[in-house]
């Protein structure tokens, strides 16, 4: 780690990238409140400001109801994909290389609780229309493996994917770590003097104004507030890792010697240029380089990618980028959900506005010294006795009872809750619901069978995201994993020989 390096431009590139996902965060935001019950967030300008619209519905004597049904859809195309998930398979050019990449994948989904993390991963790809994984290998758990970790996704920045869907035109991409300090110091400090200078730089005290001065280098306005500086807990320390690709002079040098084609830096190229049998062309090459930093651009660490495959440790896959534009499973029915909870809340009202076992008195039939409250209160009792007057025509006491009044809210529901089912996918038959005794067994599974084929897109999208993070698994697993947990049992040629392979997964 070179001390006191900084690199501003670098920091600030990683600060508009993450403020220009600012709408798809907040769109996250509200789609994850509509799915885990809060429908009644959004807010709404009354008398000249701004309230959320429970608060608006209680101020005008009514109780905001819901009926959470997008979490059930969600729950059901969850257990739709546990219930057809299917292994990764590995196609190598040996059927023994397989079978020994195949153990060792297993092994690392395994160590990695891989079940429970892309289901919980394809969660967040149902409610935000993205998801992200990090894989790296390190120590861990007493061991050093390869390991998986969902990215949050208020966390993570990326600063390109409209235009391919696969996500291959990216040029940066990072993520926000907030740690405690010592753990900031066991991954950055390499001896006391870099604790001390770590301990300057996270100083608590100086934190404000050294960030009120850096936001007015950046062009900002003092004391912006911009989540991106700092940590909701002002006790962790804030780390980016920053990921950007870049490209360098070089040559592509042909040695025709030894029948051999690699790229080469300019300074080499000088060296050997007019050796027999060496042809040179020029050639950019590309490397993705990791940079570390602190909120004021202090480079904590940088490099280039230590992984075989070359490429950043990130995973990620946005549904469907047409136009670069993300739109969720969950985004796709709010807009049912806040009507049938609209539905409920007037249907509740209505009942609630309508006469339920109102008594009427007329104050003539009341005995002399008898009050109101005095019939109120035996009219509820059991066995009460009301004295009341029968003379001169008086009109006896009597209950009144009315129904509410059908203006069409159950036919309105029941056609919201169609348009939920038609909208997202998910039928009654994908549901597991009773059908009519008419409905024969066949036409059952052929509706179940449509049912599931209208979250195919959703799925398949999803399963090419987990096989991108299989091929980067097991890349390197070849490049770290040692010997005998690789193909136990195998010898050393072998070994070399699974190293070097190509393979491929589906």
């Amino acid at each position: 780690m070179e001390k006191h390096q900084k690199d501003l431009n670098l920091l600030d590139e990683a600060r508009r990238v993450w403020e220009a996902m600012d709408a798809f965060r907040s769109e996250r935001k509200r789609c994850k409140r509509y799915c885990y019950g809060d429908q009644w967030g959004d807010p709404v300008w009354v008398d000249g400001k701004w309230m959320r619209e429970d608060s608006y519905i209680r101020s005008l004597g009514s109780e905001p109801l819901k009926n959470n049904l997008i979490r059930r859809l969600v729950k059901q195309v969850l257990g739709l994909y546990r219930s057809e998930r299917k292994p990764i398979d590995v196609q190598a050019s040996e059927k023994w290389m397989v079978k020994h990449l195949a153990n060792a994948l297993r092994r690392v989904e395994n160590a990695n609780a891989a079940d429970e993390l892309n289901a919980r991963a394809l969660e967040e790809f149902l409610v935000s229309g993205m998801v992200a994984q990090r894989k790296t290998f390190g120590w861990r758990m007493g061991r050093n493996d390869c390991w998986t970790d969902n990215v949050p996704l208020d966390q993570f920045f990326i600063d390109a994917l409209m235009g391919d869907t696969r996500g291959w035109g990216v040029s940066l991409v990072g993520q926000m770590h907030d740690m405690r300090f010592d753990a900031l110091c066991a991954e950055f400090a390499h001896d006391p003097t870099e604790v001390e200078w770590l301990a300057h730089v996270y100083d608590a005290e100086s934190f404000k104004r050294r960030l009120d001065h850096l936001q007015t280098q950046l062009g900002m306005p003092p004391r912006a507030d911009n989540a991106f500086f700092a940590p909701l807990d002002q006790r962790l320390c804030r780390v980016y890792e920053v990921w950007r690709r870049e490209r360098r002079p070089g040559y592509i040098c042909h040695n025709r010697n030894e029948a051999t084609m690699e790229w080469i830096s300019a300074g080499e190229a000088m060296r050997r240029m007019g050796e027999p049998g060496i042809d040179m062309q020029w050639q950019m090459k590309e490397q993705w380089n990791c940079f570390y930093l602190s909120p004021f651009g202090d480079i904590l660490g940088m490099g280039p990618s230590p992984y075989a495959h070359g490429s950043h440790p990130f995973v990620f896959k946005g549904y469907p980028l047409v136009d670069g534009e993300i739109h969720s499973f969950v985004a796709d029915i709010i807009d049912q959900q806040r009507y049938t909870n609209r539905l409920i809340t007037l249907y509740d009202w209505v009942m609630r506005s309508s006469a339920k076992g109102v008594l009427l008195v007329p104050e003539e039939a009341l005995a002399e010294g008898y009050t109101v409250e005095d019939v109120a209160r035996e009219w509820a009792r059991f066995n009460g006795v009301i004295p009341v007057r029968t003379r001169n025509g008086a009109m006896m006491p009597q209950q009144v009872a009315a129904n509410a009044v059908n203006v069409g809210i159950n036919e309105l529901l029941q056609t919201q809750l169609n348009f939920m089912e038609d909208i997202s996918g998910v039928t009654g038959a994908l549901q597991g619901k009773m059908m009519s005794a008419s409905v024969s067994g066949k036409l059952f599974e052929q509706q179940t069978k449509n049912a599931t084929l209208s979250q195919l897109d959703l799925l398949d999208t999803f399963r090419n995201f987990i096989r991108e993070g299989a091929e980067k698994d097991v890349a390197n697993i070849l490049q770290f994993i040692p010997d005998d947990i690789l193909a136990p049992g195998a010898s050393d040629e072998q070994v070399m020989q699974i190293r070097k392979t190509q393979f491929f997964l589906r």
